[in-house]
């Protein structure tokens, strides 16, 4: 083989490495990006979950449950089964506390379960002060992701009742 020869099939077999070199960066660089974009989105159901919570009508939220959809309130220790129990942990929930939001910081999906980061904050009726607490939220979903089968509430109650100036034994009235 002539200098020549050897050096264009150098070149050659350098541009065909540099090509499936870029092909395959790219290729990961989308597979990551994908990757990153479902694991940060926010799914149709969580803004609708939130926008629930933050509104004033009890049974929306309710509605984006199975109807056998299950509540936990994990950090006051209560569970609510089907979508007429859960709209009346919201109606409870609002009757307690002045301005109830919830404000997502952070979705990550995983097949059917979505892991919510959010704030919960609110004022809760004659407490001193307001209080806002990080607060994760399990959603499990029914097979076709359209409703919440389960919902995980976890957030501090005694941060609550310590930002709301309220002592740590409060409980709030049963009427």
């Amino acid at each position: 083989m002539t200098s020549r020869a050897i050096r264009t099939l150098s070149v050659l077999t350098a541009a065909a490495a540099l090509s499936a070199t870029a092909t395959a960066t790219a290729s990961a660089t989308a597979a990551h990006t994908a990757q990153d974009s479902a694991r940060h989105a926010s799914p149709r159901i969580v803004a609708d979950w939130a926008r629930a919570w933050n509104g004033t009508d009890p049974r929306a939220l309710g509605a984006l449950f199975t109807a056998d959809g299950v509540y936990v309130d994990e950090a006051v220790g209560i569970t609510f089964r089907g979508r007429k129990e859960i709209a009346g942990w919201k109606a409870r929930a609002d009757s307690m506390i002045d301005n109830v939001q919830v404000s997502i910081r952070a979705t990550r999906v995983d097949g059917d379960r979505i892991t919510v980061r959010s704030v919960y904050s609110g004022h809760l009726k004659g407490a001193p002060k307001p209080f806002a607490v990080p607060m994760t939220t399990l959603l499990d979903l029914d097979p076709n992701h359209c409703r919440i089968a389960s919902d995980q509430d976890r957030y501090s109650l005694a941060a609550v009742l310590a930002q709301s100036g309220l002592p740590a034994d409060w409980t709030p009235p049963t009427a």
